[in-house]
């Protein structure tokens, strides 16, 4: 009689990565997969390389730039298939998510006379929830050295015998995420 040999293989299985969060510009965590079996290859596909990932590989992920040059958060949904020998096992997915950096519009100069009113603030960024942060160098000028939102409308002073300048810092943030600083200034001439 001939002996018929039946091979079953074990099914092999990926633990769960955990899913991330960065801002545009950050690196990420790099993705060391893990399983039960030793040997197991690692299949994933990612569905939004424009985060800075390829489509497709195999094997670990190593930390990469994330990359959002849009308004509104991206996120990508990577799926990882363990495979050994012939066998697939189940997939796992996770996510990264890649913020925008949130930007403000340019403000404009202000030139007054002492006593007179300035014009209100208002700052403006292309990404909803964007939060304003400022500094201001010169408080001499009846402005605060710093504040969260806009700057309402305020008497200018000054009190010498020349211009006062004050350089006003202006810092968007959004989910986290820092933006590039503006800077304008408030001139009051003295009467």
């Amino acid at each position: 009689t001939a002996l018929h040999l039946i091979s079953v293989y074990p099914t092999p299985n990926v633990v769960q990565p955990p899913n991330q969060i960065l801002c545009n510009g950050a690196t990420t965590n790099a993705v060391n997969f893990t399983g039960s079996l030793a040997n197991t290859v690692f299949i994933w596909t990612n569905n939004n390389p424009s985060i800075g990932l390829p489509a497709s590989g195999t094997g670990n992920i190593a930390a990469f730039t994330a990359v959002n040059t849009g308004n509104a958060p991206v996120t990508a949904i990577i799926i990882v298939t363990p495979t050994h020998l012939t066998c697939s096992g189940t997939p796992e997915s996770f996510t990264i998510t890649v913020n925008p950096s949130p930007n403000v519009v340019q403000p404009a100069n202000q030139i007054l006379c002492n006593g007179a009113t300035t014009n209100a603030i208002t700052f403006t960024g292309a990404f909803s929830g964007t939060t304003f942060t400022w500094t201001n160098n010169n408080t001499s000028i009846g402005l605060a050295a710093g504040g969260n939102g806009n700057i309402p409308a305020f008497t200018a002073t000054n009190s010498t015998n020349t211009q006062a300048i004050a350089t006003i810092t202006v810092t968007p943030s959004a989910a986290g995420c820092p933006g590039t600083p503006r800077v304008f200034t408030i001139t009051v001439n003295p009467i």
